[in-house]
């Protein structure tokens, strides 16, 4: 990960980048791209460790990508995640999910930085389950890697979609019906 944050300081990260809008990626369950996620799956913050199986880790990310990826998928406590918001965002809170982008083509190249405290508080104020919110924040910056956003009111309506759509196949509820925005929420 710190290999890939140096990336992000040479101007790669996915602060700076301007996204483009891609087709909406077929939901599946079952993938072509089985063999084709490399992932690391690290916990800095080891108290949703039983929350996270490889497997299932594995499962929710493939079910958004649209092509072959290399992601680390980091847990957090609140210190860390606060400072990369600050390093990269300037904003100096610990958020739910940061998206480090580092290449699109051929595959997809990222980090992905889940704050454990935020994600937990969140589930328990949302009453969803702490696994579902981890599914649906996974989701999302996996969609952020492929260069979807939410920064107009059609993205953000596409991107919507997308997530209720992956998450409803993979068994889960609709995050958005508890009128949740991942991008608005934050530990400060």
């Amino acid at each position: 990960m710190a290999a890939s944050r140096d990336r992000a300081a040479a101007g790669a990260g996915a602060a700076g980048r301007a996204r483009i809008a891609l087709a909406p990626p077929k939901p599946r369950l079952q993938s072509s791209l089985q063999s084709s996620l490399q992932l690391s799956l690290q916990f800095g913050d080891p108290q949703h460790r039983q929350h996270l199986p490889r497997h299932k880790v594995r499962r929710w990310l493939l079910s958004a990508l649209q092509v072959p990826a290399q992601l680390t998928v980091r847990i957090v406590g609140a210190e860390e995640a606060r400072q990369l918001n600050n390093d990269y965002r300037s904003k100096d809170y610990a958020t739910n999910v940061l998206t480090f982008d580092y290449q699109r083509e051929p595959e997809v190249v990222a980090d992905l930085v889940l704050c454990a405290p935020v994600v937990a508080a969140e589930a328990k104020d949302l009453r969803l389950p702490l696994q579902a919110h981890y599914a649906h924040l996974l989701l999302h910056g996996a969609l952020h890697a492929q260069g979807y956003d939410h920064q107009t009111e059609p993205e953000a309506q596409q991107m919507e979609a997308l997530e209720t759509a992956l998450l409803i196949r993979l068994g889960f509820a609709d995050p958005y019906g508890s009128g949740f925005k991942p991008h608005t929420t934050s530990l400060a």
